[in-house]
C-alpha cells in the first residue's frame, strides 16, 4: 500500500484539499484509464487539456486530483492538489510511486540532434558485451536485459519511463541508457529521475515547429546538464560550438571528445572505407565496423563514457571493434548488381548533410550517387528547402518523394522541398510521390557500382498518411527490388 502524501515527496505544492494520508493505486495522466482510488493527473496538452476531464475521472472512481487549477466543484471525499506544474509533477510522483528506480542503476542520458538513438544503442550492446545485465529506453526499443519492448516516443512519458526502470531494477539491470529528447525535457519527463552521466552529440537545425527558435531549443537541451548532480558526468562534442554552453551552469564533473579541437577523449580517422573506419582513440589504433566522421564521433562518446562508467581501455576497445550499425543508421546491403543501397534516418539537414559528406568522401567519383528523400508532415517546414538544397548539392541524381506526410498533401511538402534546390541542380532532381515507386525507380536507375540513399525513414517500419499507419519499410522495399531486377 502507498499513501498519496507519500508519492508526494518532493512536488512543489500551492494547494491541497482533503486528506493526504490515503491508499492510492495507479497513476494516470488518461482519464480512460482511470478506475477506484487511482490518481488523475490534468495534464495540459498541446490537443486536449486534462482539466477538461477531471469530472470523468472523479466518476470513474478517482480518489485525487492533481491539477494546475482546482475544478469549481469540489466533490467530498476526493483530494484535490493544486500545484504549478502538473507535467513537473507527475514526473516526481511516478518516480516516488516506483521507489525512485534510477538511483538503484546507473542511468546515462543521451541528448542532440543527431546520435542519440546510435550512441545510446550501441552503449546498450557494448555493456551487454561486457557481462553486464543492461537496460535501454530509445526510439526504436525498449530493452530490459534480453527482453525487447515496442517505443513509441524518443522519451517516453514519466510513467513509462519510472515502470521500466523499476522493471529493469528488479530484474537485476545495473546500467540502463536513455535517449533524452528536447520534447521530454521540456514537458519535464525526465525530472524526477537521478542520471549518472549525460552525453551531448551535437546540436542542428531540428524540432522548430515545436520549440520557439533555435535559441530555445538549446536552451532545453542545456537544462537537462543543468539539472544533472555533482556526483554525475557530463561529456560534449567540444567540436560542436553549442558543446561548451551545455557545461555552462552543470554542476556535473565535465568531460569533451572531439576529432577537431583539444578533448579529453581524442580520436584520428586514419582510414575510411564502405566495410569500416581505422580509428585512433587516444593513441590506441581500433578497427570498427561503423562508417562515416558522424560514426567516428558517436564512437568517441561511447568509449568515454564506457571509460567513465569504469571499463578497463583495452576490454572498450575490443567490444567497440565488434558494434554493427544500429538498425535504420546508415544500414546498407551491395546486391547481387554491385549497386550498394544505403537506408539511413537522416531527417535534418545535418544529418542528411553528414551522411552524403560521409560517402562522398568514400566513393571513388566514378559511381553515380541516387538519394531517394523526402519531409514529414505536420513538422518543420522550414527545414524543406534546406533539405533539398543538399540532396541536390551532394547528390548526382535526386528523387523527391513522401516521408510521413500524415495530414499534409505529400506534394505540398515535396514542392516546399524543391524550392530550395540551386537553379545549376534543377535537371538532377525529379520528384515522385509515392515512396515505393521512387525507390523502385532509383533501384531502375542505378548500373553496377553505383550508390543509393534512401533517407528519412530509417528504422520506421511504418507510413503515417491523413491519420493511418500503412506497413512500410525502406529496407526491405529497396533490397526486395533490387532481387527482383536481378532475375
Amino acid at each position: 500500500m502507498i499513501l498519496l502524501k507519500d508519492i508526494l515527496y518532493k512536488v512543489t505544492l500551492e494547494t491541497v484539499v482533503g486528506n493526504t494520508s490515503i491508499a492510492v493505486r495507479n497513476i494516470e495522466f488518461d482519464s480512460r484509464k482511470v478506475g477506484l482510488n487511482d490518481v488523475f493527473v490534468a495534464i495540459r496538452g498541446v490537443a486536449m487539456d486534462g482539466h477538461d476531464f477531471i469530472g470523468k475521472a472523479c466518476d470513474q472512481g478517482a480518489i485525487s486530483i492533481i491539477c494546475e487549477t482546482l475544478p469549481e466543484v469540489i466533490i467530498n471525499g476526493i483530494t484535490y492538489v493544486q500545484v504549478p506544474d502538473s507535467q513537473q509533477a507527475l514526473a516526481i510522483i511516478a518516480a516516488n510511486y516506483y521507489e525512485n528506480p534510477s538511483e538503484s542503476l546507473k542511468l546515462v542520458g543521451v541528448t542532440g540532434t543527431n546520435g542519440k538513438t546510435t550512441v545510446s544503442t550501441l552503449l546498450y550492446e557494448l555493456f551487454k558485451k561486457a557481462g553486464f545485465l543492461t537496460g535501454l529506453l530509445s526510439t526504436v526499443k525498449i530493452r530490459v536485459g534480453d527482453e525487447t519492448y515496442p517505443a513509441t516516443h524518443t522519451t517516453p512519458d514519466s510513467l513509462t519511463i519510472n515502470r521500466f526502470l523499476r522493471l529493469m531494477v528488479d530484474s537485476g539491470v545495473t546500467h540502463c541508457f536513455m535517449e533524452v529528447s528536447s520534447h521530454g525535457i521540456h514537458q519535464h519527463r525526465t525530472d524526477g529521475l537521478t542520471f549518472t552521466g549525460g552525453i551531448f552529440t551535437n546540436l542542428s537545425h531540428d524540432h522548430l515547429d515545436y520549440h520557439k527558435d533555435f535559441k530555445e531549443y538549446r536552451d532545453v537541451k542545456k537544462s537537462f546538464f543543468d539539472q544533472l548532480p555533482s556526483s554525475a558526468f557530463a561529456i560534449i562534442n567540444n567540436d560542436d560550438k553549442n558543446g561548451p554552453v551545455m557545461l555552462q551552469n552543470t554542476r556535473a564533473k565535465k568531460y569533451t571528445y572531439a576529432l577537431k579541437s583539444y578533448a579529453d577523449y581524442k580520436a584520428q580517422i586514419l582510414e575510411n572505407q564502405f566495410n569500416g573506419l581505422l580509428l585512433k582513440i587516444n593513441n590506441h589504433e581500433v578497427w570498427v565496423r561503423l562508417i562515416g566522421n558522424f560514426n567516428a564521433y558517436n564512437l568517441l562518446a561511447i568509449y568515454a563514457a564506457a571509460d567513465l562508467l569504469g571499463m578497463e581501455t583495452l576490454e572498450i576497445l575490443k567490444l567497440i571493434s565488434t558494434l554493427e550499425s544500429v538498425e535504420g543508421r546508415f544500414q546498407y546491403l551491395i546486391s547481387a548488381q554491385n549497386i550498394t543501397a544505403i537506408v539511413d534516418y537522416a531527417h535534418t539537414p545535418d544529418a542528411l548533410k553528414n551522411v552524403l559528406e560521409t560517402i562522398n568522401s568514400i566513393r571513388t567519383g566514378n559511381e553515380v550517387l541516387i538519394t531517394v528523400v523526402g519531409c514529414g508532415g505536420d513538422r518543420d517546414a522550414e527545414k524543406r528547402p534546406i533539405m533539398g538544397s543538399i540532396a541536390a548539392t551532394l547528390s548526382s541524381k535526386v528523387i523527391f518523394t513522401s516521408d510521413n506526410p500524415r495530414s499534409e498533401d505529400p506534394e505540398t511538402i515535396i514542392h516546399s522541398i524543391e524550392k530550395g534546390v540551386p537553379p545549376e541542380h534543377y535537371k538532377k532532381t525529379i520528384s515522385i510521390t509515392d515512396r515505393k515507386q521512387a525507390i523502385k525507380t532509383a533501384c531502375q536507375m542505378a548500373d553496377e557500382g553505383d550508390i543509393i540513399l534512401i533517407a528519412g525513414k530509417g528504422h520506421e517500419t511504418y507510413q503515417e498518411i491523413k491519420g493511418k499507419r500503412f506497413d512500410f519499410d525502406d529496407f526491405k522495399i529497396v533490397n526486395q527490388t533490387l532481387i527482383d531486377l536481378n532475375k
